[in-house]
Order: structure tokens, then sequence, then C-alpha cells
């Protein structure tokens, strides 16, 4: 496998506006775990509610992990199998039990005072210790979707394309690769790598269909 070295995207507009869903990648081509990491932790910028940042992630790169996520994979075999890495996404759902790294690694950086971090916890920590599996299941995948998001555009920045996947065994995901069924919850699989083609572009609808003004 080589490394696949490419010069970084810095044009806000390209990142966003070249983005396509990619279905081949090359399958020579290898990322670094040390990229792949960097990746992962520009992503993690994104905003989470009171910032318990409930993502984990599983990053398939190995052929044993893909072949333990073959089966499960679906109709979307072909872009897993090639890609650099699949990137298993999921949520925490006892996020709660980092409040306090969390936050006093914040108060231990300057980003916060104690008292601060204490009233905030003192009325959070109890709401996220009795919601029902509902309210943090909504809670996980609205934050989970802003970091999956965030993802895609970082790696296009670093010169790779991604492709969202939900068409994947979500019953067996987590057990397969060694989680708790019970405490990660499946988001979806995102497939990353150097694109085989520059994919295909897709009709967006018009801004005075999908918004209105009050």
């Amino acid at each position: 496998m080589q490394t696949y070295v490419k010069t970084k995207i810095n044009d806000f507009n390209e990142i966003v506006n070249n983005r396509r869903s990619i279905k081949h990648y090359d399958p020579t081509v290898k990322i670094s775990r040390e990229e792949m990491s960097e990746i992962i932790a520009q992503a993690t910028t994104a905003p989470s509610s009171i910032n318990m940042q409930p993502w984990r992630f599983v990053v398939i790169d190995s052929e044993q992990g893909k072949q333990t996520l073959a089966p499960l994979a679906s109709f979307n075999l072909d872009k897993v199998m090639s890609s650099s890495a699949v990137i298993a996404v999921f949520g925490d759902r006892q996020n709660i039990e980092y409040a306090e790294e969390i936050y006093g690694k914040a108060v231990e950086l300057g980003y916060m005072p104690e008292e601060v971090k204490d009233m905030q916890l003192g009325m959070f920590k109890p709401l996220y210790e009795n919601a029902s599996d509902e309210a943090m299941k909504d809670i996980i995948m609205l934050d989970a979707g802003l970091v999956s998001m965030q993802l895609m555009l970082v790696a296009r920045a670093h010169g790779y394309d991604t492709n969202p996947i939900g068409g994947y065994d979500k019953e067996q995901i987590a057990e397969a690769f060694g989680l708790d069924k019970a405490r990660y919850l499946p988001v979806m699989l995102i497939t990353i790598g150097k694109a085989a083609n520059e994919g295909f572009p897709s009709y967006r609808l018009p801004v005075d269909t999908i918004t209105e003004w009050k």
C-alpha cells in the first residue's frame, strides 16, 4: 500500500460545493493512522449538547476489520472494501460519565471557573443520568450527525473523499467490533479514501422551496 500524499484544500467553497458521495475508491491508497487521528481530532471540534461529545469512532482500516464488516455492509460492500478505511460512528448512551473529565479539564485550562463547572454539572448531570433511552437517543443522533458532517468536510480538506452510509446491519455491528450494544448506538458508517472517480453532482432543491421567511 502506498501513502496518498495530496496538498490540503484551504478553499472552503471548494470543500463544500465540490464534495461528492464517492462509491469507488483507489484501493491501493492507505491513510496513516496519524493522519486519521488528526482528521478525527479536527472533526470533534463540532458542537455537542452541554459539550458531552457523545460520539465514539471505530476506524476499520485493516483487512481483518473489513472482513468482519463485509457481511454487515449489505449493498454497500464495494465502497466499503475499496476505501482506505471505514469509520463506524457510534453514540455513547452513558456519555455523562465523562462529565467530570470534560469540565474538570476546562477549569484546568482556564476555560471556565470552578464555580461555573459545579453549577453546570449540578444542573445537567441529573438530567442526563435520568434521561429516557428515547431522549438520550435524540441527543446522540443530533450530536453525532454534527460531528459526522464535520468529519467529511475535514477529510476533504485533507484531500480525501467520503460517503456516509446508513445501509448496514445496525443490530450486529457493535458486538461485531467488541462494543456493548446496550451502551453504544450505531449512527452511520463513513467510507474515506482517494476517489477513483470524481463522483456525480446531484440536484438540490432551491432555497425558496425549502425555506420560509417570517
